[in-house]
């Protein structure tokens, strides 16, 4: 006669279950370790300077793409191109200095110079400061790239959003055509942006 084996088979179910229950908790946590790496690379999720440093880059960005739109000004935009060099979160400036910005740079000067002709409108327009960019990156001496993360690198910054304030609020014929015209106003807020991530980088350096 065969022994019952319900007992083995309820045990058996339970350690399953309980098994179950530790594979999809392990899975919990390997998918919050999976996010909080991934904010940490992308240099967020650590500290409020790293999400102003990207809200800077996302602003000068902006307004290198107004530029190149109708909403076009007499802003000296090449000097968003040194500003972006130096608000870059550090692993892009690290990647872009790498082979992949090496070779960035080669196609852009094989470009400029045998396709010229062929190309004034992207060469001397929209891709010159992308190009000017990537250039500058992979050029910059090593003593240069030390100091980007210094707080001399963050007065620079300040100093070159103050310049492209003062230059648009003069171009726009005084303060109040830069905060109320509506062509006006997207570059002020845009400008006022580039401030955020340096000075409260400066405020920390003081503190």
């Amino acid at each position: 006669m065969v022994a019952p084996t319900f007992g083995i088979d309820m045990v058996t179910s339970q350690a399953a279950a309980v098994s179950l229950d530790q594979d999809w908790q392990a899975v919990g946590e390997a998918l919050s370790n999976l996010s909080s790496h991934a904010l940490l690379a992308l240099g967020l999720g650590r500290t409020w300077g790293d999400i102003l440093q990207w809200l800077a880059v996302i602003a000068a960005i902006y307004l290198l793409v107004l530029d190149r739109t109708n909403w076009r000004t007499n802003l000296l935009t090449a000097l968003l191109v040194p500003y972006l060099a130096l608000q870059l979160p550090g692993f892009i400036f690290d990647f872009l200095r790498g082979n992949v910005g090496l070779w960035i740079a080669f196609i852009a000067v094989v470009i400029r110079l045998f396709f010229a002709s062929q190309l004034p409108q992207s060469i001397h327009g929209d891709l010159e400061l992308p190009a000017a960019f990537i250039l500058l990156i992979v050029t910059a001496p090593k003593l240069l790239v030390e100091y980007r993360t210094s707080v001399y690198a963050e007065v620079i910054s300040v100093i070159i959003g103050a310049y492209l304030l003062v230059q648009h609020i003069s171009n726009a014929g005084g303060c109040r055509p830069a905060f109320a015209e509506s062509r006006g106003v997207s570059h002020t807020i845009g400008i006022i942006l580039l401030f955020v991530a340096p000075l409260y980088a400066i405020f920390t350096y003081i503190l």
